[in-house]
């Protein structure tokens, strides 16, 4: 029985094809890679990463690292730095009986918190330091300061980590990457004066993924960023430990936009149907509900169809889309697949994705979806 549109629909081998590589990328350049599963909050395709040599997951709340533990994955990251009150402290009590659990921490006062909290527990914690994105993180030289204390209060230190999240801007990779390589030599070093090892070294997005890999920013070499010695790297460079994208699964029109990701490897779309004609466009059944409502300031869209590459959404509504389409529009009833601006936002409208093999669909359940504490 067909799927009434809209829904969201996965290109299995674009899928896999796209876990393989950056799999491989990263094994090439030594470094562990952790993606972030608030991607696709999937089970199935978590195991898939897993499978292919991801050391585990990172997330973004305590309810999708329960998701995930419970679905099987022995090792989380709460890449955020979390306030601990008495009920969560609890629910991570009890993850970190299941499985691995590390969180960030970007404070002083949050080290005390959660070292009253949860000190002894096993929870560890990674320092998070701000390399310009300017949301969260201490600045470098302040991170021994916060280690410090964290370790005081009994929270084992793992390491530090940055999200490089100003890299989503056409052009920014390299410059983005080489500062991050920096504030995290600068972490490094904070940490280590405070006499405290730093295991790891976390980094890393989807649109700066090619350039973390490449080396280019820090150096201009892999060996430049990526050297050969733990997290001492050649010639005194911060060396990345491990990698966190999350996006490069599925890619999505913002990765299509930034040139991170070609079309023939976008592997989810919205598929939808043309419902009308009015004012001589293309009006489509997946508007804000579906898509989801994002647009970045250098996207020419609400979206993009995957198959007419000049076409653009024009706006939404929370049920259609209006799309200019140049040339010769499709008929009344013709489903097409819609490329959503941001794939997070969008997959976390959904119960399921739906996944075509052997010529048959069926559903994945977005096991994780709207565990957003």
């Amino acid at each position: 029985m067909p799927v009434a549109t809209p829904h969201l629909r996965v290109d299995l081998g674009r899928l896999r094809r796209n876990v393989r590589r950056v799999a491989d990328q990263a094994a090439a350049a030594q470094i562990s890679l952790r993606p972030h599963a608030k991607t696709h909050k999937s089970l199935e395709i978590a195991r898939l990463q897993l499978a292919m040599g991801a050391r585990g997951l990172t997330v973004a709340t305590v309810g999708e690292a329960e998701a995930f533990v419970r679905g099987g994955c022995t090792d989380v990251f709460i890449a955020y730095p979390l306030w601990v009150d008495d009920a969560r402290a609890e629910r991570l009590r009890d993850l970190a009986e299941q499985a691995r659990v590390a969180i960030g921490v970007d404070s002083v006062y949050s080290a005390a918190n959660l070292g009253r909290r949860l000190g002894g527990t096993g929870v560890e914690v990674l320092v998070e330091v701000d390399s310009g994105h300017h949301r969260t993180g201490v600045r470098p030289k302040e991170t021994g300061e916060v280690a410090r204390a964290a370790a005081r209060v009994g929270l084992p230190v793992r390491g530090v980590f940055t999200f490089p999240g100003h890299g989503y801007s056409p052009g920014a990779a390299q410059e983005v990457v080489a500062a991050e390589a920096a504030a995290l030599r600068q972490a490094r070093e904070s940490v280590t004066a405070e006499g405290l090892e730093v295991r790891v070294l976390s980094g890393g997005s989807t649109p700066t993924l090619a350039a973390s890999l490449g080396g280019a920013g820090a150096g201009g070499s892999a060996h430049g960023v990526n050297g050969v010695d733990g997290t001492g790297g050649v010639d005194g460079v911060a060396r990345i430990t491990e990698l966190r994208p999350g996006v490069y699964v599925f890619g999505d029109a913002q990765q299509w936009e930034l040139g991170t990701t070609e079309p023939d490897d976008i592997a989810l779309t919205a598929r939808a149907t043309v419902v009308s004609h009015a004012g001589g466009r293309v009006v489509l059944d997946a508007g804000s509900k579906v898509l989801g409502a994002d647009r970045a300031a250098y996207a020419t869209g609400y979206g993009r169809i995957l198959d007419r590459p000049k076409a653009r959404i024009v706006s939404l509504s929370e049920h259609h889309a209006v799309v200019e389409w140049p040339g010769r529009r499709p008929r009344l009833g013709t489903q097409v697949d819609v490329v959503p601006n941001h794939v997070c936002a969008a997959v976390n409208l959904a119960d399921s994705m739906w996944v075509e093999e052997a010529g048959r669909l069926r559903p994945w359940p977005v096991a994780a979806r709207g565990l957003n504490s």
